[in-house]
């Protein structure tokens, strides 16, 4: 593949209506926390396990996915990875046991691994030239924008019908995107065949490995935030599960809007170095927000305003990460590439919920939000360094 197109922003606003969709199936779940605890009467840990299962069927099958973008092009495998979460998402809803409920998510989970492989492509063939790191920006919208949406969705209907009723109405609005999707997106095609990455080039280049480090550390604290804020809503600051899901809401919203803006900033800063200093100091501030949350005096109004702030940095920082990375690779390996750094988030998702669980049931909330604090700055460390190395690679 090669990055010659002229770029079409219609183009890339098909490929981001598609994320939006997709995430809008994948993080049903994490709205759920709270339903499905009720549901199925859990603990804490049993819902970082949840919601862990998803995450490692989804890092599981990042890899195959990877190569089957690369092997045949994206738009394929964007529709038959909707079809699948929308069929999956139902899936969720019908699960008779918390067991059946763990298969149930590592399906959807598996499901949603075509989409940053896939997705990322889409956008780098798309874009128009200078404009990646808005143009991905934009696209990683399409993340934060189907959670908010899904957290409205399933803790509204479930207030008033049912907890199941808000998966069914997802899937039916994802199923519907596919055909317009099919009808609207062209795509670029790929080698021809099927065939396992070859990891030797990307192990070769530093920054990307340093980068793929980051990712660790951010998946970490995006999939704990993602899994615990309506928890915490509940149980620490006395609010009802709905209030829970507008406080997630939030945070996505200001993460869309983060999005958008890092990425307008980063290509004003230029290329791939730009993308690694907006991605510093949005995890620089980050551990500072933390730091407010650790500290376990935070009413609800102040609460509100630290949780946006995360939206703005943490959740935001998600676009300038993947521009960046898709950058410092060559054209025919975006796609084992994206792979390599979704599953470093993964992995970090796969570690941190189920620790800060276990933290909330030994040592309270404010030691899990120090958790996280923690490993935000380990990560900021790693992006000094990546800044340093595309800095001495320009030189």
């Amino acid at each position: 593949m090669s990055r010659e197109t002229e770029g079409s922003w219609s183009s890339v606003a098909t490929v981001a209506g598609w994320q939006v969709a997709a995430s809008l199936c994948y993080y049903s779940i994490f709205a759920a926390t709270g339903v499905v605890r009720d549901a199925f009467s859990l603990s804490a840990t049993e819902v970082g396990l949840f919601t862990t299962a998803a995450l490692l069927g989804y890092t599981v099958a990042l890899v195959p996915s990877g190569a089957a973008v690369d092997g045949y092009g994206e738009k394929r495998v964007m529709v038959f990875g909707l079809v699948g979460l929308a069929v999956a998402t139902v899936g969720v809803s019908l699960a008779p046991s918390y067991g059946l409920l763990l298969v149930a998510g590592a399906v959807l989970g598996g499901a949603y691994s075509s989409a940053m492989p896939a997705s990322n492509r889409g956008i780098l063939a798309s874009a128009p030239a200078g404009r990646g790191n808005f143009a991905m920006g934009l696209k990683q919208v399409g993340v934060t924008a189907g959670s908010a949406i899904a957290s409205l969705v399933i803790t509204g209907l479930a207030a008033v019908v049912a907890w199941q009723a808000g998966f069914w109405v997802i899937a039916a609005l994802a199923g519907g995107y596919v055909v317009g999707f099919v009808a609207l997106y062209d795509g670029t095609r790929g080698e021809g065949t099927l065939s396992v990455p070859d990891f030797s080039v990307l192990r070769s280049n530093r920054a990307y490995l340093v980068l793929v480090g980051v990712g660790f550390f951010m998946g970490a604290s995006i999939f704990a935030m993602l899994g615990y804020i309506v928890l915490y809503v509940v149980d620490d600051l006395g609010h009802t599960t709905l209030v829970g899901g507008v406080v997630l809401a939030l945070t996505q919203i200001m993460g869309s809007a983060a999005r958008i803006g890092a990425g307008g900033v980063a290509d004003r800063l230029g290329g791939a170095r730009g993308a690694a200093t907006v991605a510093l100091v949005q995890m620089a501030v980050a551990v500072v927000l933390f730091a407010v949350l650790a500290t376990g005096l935070p009413s609800f109004p102040v609460a509100l305003v630290v949780f946006a702030g995360l939206g703005l940095t943490v959740y935001g920082s998600t676009g300038v990460f993947y521009s960046c990375l898709g950058t410092i690779v060559d054209d025919d390996d975006i796609g084992a590439a994206t792979a390599g750094g979704q599953t470093a988030i993964n992995v970090g998702g796969l570690v941190a919920p189920p620790t800060f669980g276990l933290l909330v049931e030994h040592s309270g909330y404010s030691v899990s939000w120090a958790f996280l604090g923690a490993l935000t700055v380990a990560g900021t460390v790693l992006l000094v360094v990546v800044r340093r190395r595309l800095g001495s690679s320009a030189g």
